[in-house]
């Protein structure tokens, strides 16, 4: 239902842009762009971070010895 409404809004705003002529149309319609851009790259980099810090990074040469040890274990047995 959303994407339909979704779908017709656009379709209203791509026809009210061409009426406009392509000087303030064009101007409108790369504003609206480059502001969904800035915006999802906004909300990709606030992800990251609430992401990064719920899930520390693992100490990779701690989780290389671990490995060791149990392979080492596995094959002493």
């Amino acid at each position: 239902m959303y994407l339909l409404l979704s779908i017709l809004l656009s379709t209203v705003l791509g026809f009210v842009l061409l009426m406009l002529g392509p000087l303030y149309g064009g101007l409108i319609a790369f504003g609206i762009v480059l502001g969904c851009i800035f915006k999802g790259l906004y909300l990709l980099n606030d992800i990251h971070s609430r992401i990064s810090k719920i899930l520390p990074k693992g100490d990779r040469v701690q989780e290389v010895y671990k490995k060791y040890l149990e392979e080492k274990e596995q094959n002493s047995l």
